[in-house]
Parts: C-alpha cells; sequence; structure tokens
C-alpha cells in the first residue's frame, strides 16, 4: 500500500490524513489516512517532494499510541489511577512517557530517513548505552565484534572460537561477491544450516537470531540465510557508528518524531487539524470515495486508517502486553547504565516469541532527576499475560510504580488493491524501529545525525525553528497550515 501511495501520480496532488494510531497520506485528487509515526515520515517525506497533505487527528496531540504522555499526571489518568503521583517523582511536567517502546538503529532506514528529510534539525539523540541479553536467569552484554565474543561469559572457549568464525563469515559476506559465500546458498541455504555449518550451540543460537538479528521467534531459522545475515550486519555496522550499542533514542521521548515529521510537512506546506472527529468513511462501489466529519466529506480515492475506524474491515491477530514501570535505579547488572535494551529469548522463558525491556532515565529528559522508566513487552500467549512477562519484571525490582496495558492487535481482511482502504497495525513492539518506504535515494546528503554523549546537545546543527517538543505541538490545535 506504502508503494503504490508513493507512485500513484507523479504530480502534486492532495494527500489527506486522520490521525489516531496510525497516519495515512495519499496521492490521488484527494486522499485520507489516519496516522502514526510511520505514516507521518511518508507525510513529510511526500510533502518535501512537491505533494499536499492535510491530517487530521480526533486527538488534540500528535502521534496516537506512539506519543509520549506528558504531564505524569496524564498518565496516572490514563491508566484510571484515581491517586495522584506521590511527590517522590518530582514535577509531572518533566516526565515524557512513551506509551510504546522503540529505539532506532543507528544505521538503519529511519535514521537515513531522518537524513533525507533534514529532519534531525529539530531532534536531539543519545545513544542507548547497552544491549543485553537474558539467559539462565541472568543478563549479559550482548557480543556482536569478535573481541567481545571471545571476552564474553555467554560461552564456553570452544564456543566463542566457532561464534568468532561465523562473525568474520558475516562481516566478510557480499551477497554480490560468491567468492565470500564459503559455499553458503543465500538465497536457498537457511540459516538453521549455517548455524550448523559453524557448530554453534543453542544458547549462541538464541542470542544471535534474538539479539542480533533481532527476530521475535525461530521461525527464521526454516527461511533462506541472506536476511539474517543482512540483519546481523545491520546491527554489526549500527554498533561501530557510535560504539556504545546499535540504539539511538530522542531527547524528550518518541513524540518527538511524529512531530518533528509533522513540523517538516507543515514546512512545505502540509495542514493539520486536531481535535477532528471522524463520522463515517463513505465507500462507493467496493472502494473509499472520501471520509466525512462534522458534516463535511473530503473526496478521496485512497485511504489509510487505524483500525478503530473500520472495524468491519480487520481481523484481530492477537493481543500485546506492555508494562510501563517507574524506577528509582537502574537496571542491576547492566553497569548502571541510563538505558538499554534486555532481550529475553523465547526458550530461556519457554515461551514462542521474545519479552524486551526498554529501559531509558532522566538523561533523556524523559522523566525527573534520578528515575528511570523501564517498558516490558511481549506478545500475549496465555490467559494470564502479567504472569508471562514476570521474568522480565524480577530484573526491574524494586518497582516504584507499574502502568499494565494489554492491546489488541489487528490485521486488515483484504490488501486494499480493490476497496484502497490500508488499516492494521503491526506487532512491532520490540523497541526497534524498521521503516521500508519508496523515496528518492540518499545521494549527496553529507549530514549527521545530532548524537549527544553526555547530557546536553553536542556538534548542534544549525536550527531554522525551535525543535518541537511533547509540551508543544508543532502547529496550533485544530486547524492549522503553514507556508
Amino acid at each position: 500500500c506504502c508503494h503504490s501511495l508513493c507512485h500513484v501520480s507523479r504530480s502534486p496532488k492532495f494527500a489527506v490524513s486522520l490521525f489516531s494510531w496510525s497516519c495515512g497520506h495519499v496521492q490521488l485528487d484527494v486522499g485520507w489516512g489516519f496516522w502514526r509515526n510511520s505514516e507521518c515520515i511518508l507525510s513529510g517525506i511526500m510533502s518535501v517532494n512537491g505533494k499536499k497533505v492535510l491530517h487530521m487527528d480526533r486527538n488534540p496531540y500528535y502521534g496516537g499510541e506512539s506519543s509520549s504522555i506528558t504531564p505524569l499526571e496524564e498518565l496516572y489518568k490514563r491508566f484510571d489511577l484515581t491517586e495522584s503521583p506521590p511527590e517522590s517523582m518530582g514535577r509531572g511536567r518533566d516526565w515524557n512517557v512513551d506509551l510504546i517502546p522503540k529505539f532506532l538503529m543507528a544505521n538503519g532506514q529511519l535514521v537515513k530517513m531522518l537524513l533525507y528529510t533534514e529532519v534531525t534539525r529539530y531532534l536531539d539523540f543519545k545513544v542507548v548505552e547497552g544491549s543485553f541479553v537474558y539467559k539462565g536467569g541472568k543478563i549479559y552484554k550482548v557480543p556482536s565484534t569478535e573481541t567481545e565474543a571471545l571476552a564474553s561469559n555467554l560461552m564456553g572457549m570452544f564456543e566463542k572460537r566457532r561464534f568468532r568464525k561465523f562473525l568474520v563469515f558475516v562481516a566478510n559476506f557480499d551477497e554480490n561477491d560468491p567468492k565470500t559465500f564459503e559455499g553458503v546458498d543465500p538465497k536457498s541455504t537457511t540459516m538453521g544450516e549455517v548455524y550448523k555449518k559453524f557448530d554453534l550451540g543453542q544458547d549462541v543460537i538464541d542470542f544471535t537470531g534474538h539479539a542480533l538479528a533481532l527476530y521475535r521467534t525461530d521461525d527464521y531459522l526454516e527461511q533462506p540465510c541472506l536476511e539474517t545475515i543482512n540483519r546481523i550486519k545491520l546491527y554489526s555496522e549500527s554498533l561501530a557508528r557510535y560504539g556504545k550499542s546499535p540504539y539511538l533514542y530522542p531527547l524528550y521521548g518518541l513524540g518527538e518524531l511524529p512531530q518533528g515529521f509533522a513540523r517538516l510537512s507543515a514546512i512545505y506546506g502540509g495542514t493539520y487539524m486536531l481535535n477532528k472527529p471522524v463520522d463515517e468513511i463513505v465507500m462507493e462501489g467496493g472502494h473509499v470515495v472520501g471520509v466525512k466529519s462534522e458534516g463535511e466529506v473530503a473526496r478521496c480515492k485512497q485511504l489509510i486508517c487505524d483500525p478503530s475506524y473500520m472495524a468491519d474491515r480487520v481481523r484481530k491477530a492477537g493481543q500485546v502486553i506492555r508494562v510501563i514501570c517507574i524506577l528509582s535505579h537502574p537496571i542491576k547488572n547492566t553497569n548502571d547504565a541510563n538505558s538499554c535494551q534486555i532481550i529475553i529469548p523465547q526458550n530461556q522463558v519457554n515461551r514462542k516469541s521474545d519479552i524486551y525491556v526498554c529501559m531509558i532515565s532522566y538523561a533523556h529528559n524523559v522523566a525527573a532527576q534520578g528515575k528511570y522508566i523501564a517498558i516490558v513487552s511481549t506478545t500475549v500467549e496465555t490467559a494470564e499475560p502479567e504472569v508471562e512477562i514476570e521474568p522480565a519484571l524480577e530484573l526491574l525490582e524494586p518497582i516504584d510504580q507499574k502502568f499494565v496495558a494489554i492491546s489488541d492487535l489487528y490485521e486488515p481482511t483484504d490488501d486494499g488493491t480493490e476497496s484502497q482502504v490500508c488499516g492494521g497495525r503491526v506487532a512491532l513492539f520490540h523497541g526497534l524501529w524498521t521503516v521500508f518506504i519508496i523515496c528518492p535515494p540518499f545521494v549527496g546528503r553529507n549530514r549527521s545525525v545530532n548524537v549527544s554523549f553526555t547530557y546536553c546537545r553536542s556538534s548542534p546543527l544549525d536550527h531554522t525553528m525551535p525543535p518541537p517538543t511533547s509540551r508543544r505541538p508543532a502547529t496550533t490545535s485544530r486547524t492549522s497550515t503553514s507556508a
């Protein structure tokens, strides 16, 4: 659907987007959508490339479930807690709490999108300080280089040597150079067969597939190895960029990302409407022709939307549990890191999918001084989801306050080819963003992301306007345009 949106029209057209959980944009005569982070990226890219975009949001803020909640009192209200935050939590406005945890791969596609669209002028990032994996009730730093592999306590002496050979193979692998294949056919040899070739043990396979390649299940073992090798190479390349870990995180929370792209779109003529209800999706002859709001109909030929707008066109695909935990201490055995990701592979806790822990802190301007925010998430597999995540919660003890959310996951009942309606949400909850968008190549863009290794901004870019924050919308509520 995203591919078709980016290639439907070559001339500047009018695109409209409605916001609840996903943001959408179209390039036909008139288009509608409901937006979230990934579609906000599309909005910015299309605006930069001459498309006219209109966003509509039933909420008074940008980002939907991808937003950052501030002040802290609002988070308590959102989870129906009657008491107010204790004084030990500090000032409420010092908090920007993400509803859905995600980190950015330092050399990933989203970072390239940020550079291409120059949204980096509105954002500052910090390197996540550590990447860890769970084994036998303890957590260990994820080895991703030859040196770390030899020093890691995750493996025995002989396993270290075998794993080192595997990493060397991956580092030298070039899908365009058969000389680097070492007898492996990247399009037919399964990843399980590659592991067998290097005689890697089950524990090594677990953290390689789940902590380096970042798969949530073991289904990848029966698939061709090319994608897995490229995932491991991406992890290594991202780690090499800043050293501490392969992940980046924006200061003031993930809510800065949709606001940054919203501002980018506004600069290039985009229009935004917050607090705008949606009454009906208008269909004729089996495909969408418009969206009705407050008695008015905006006509369109394509629509991207949140499942809540089109319950008759999606089906439930499962559930995910997320637990936001406020701590007064760093997580144990992480070298007192102010931020980190911990992956609990499925086989370590007898599950079908992994459990993820993303931790950030006051160092990222998302919490009061001395406070930490850890978010645990996983796919629900039983009737007792909170019991499923107990291994992760035990790593975080003591916990000052917990906020538990169980959300349904949906998928569309059709591919949108006939109806031109695309809806549904993807179960991306493990803290990594991978964005696949068709756009002009990143040529001639000699820019860098503004990454800070301290609490303050380092090497600031030339900001043409103040960066949007969760406390200040990129445009005014209701209706706003930018010249």
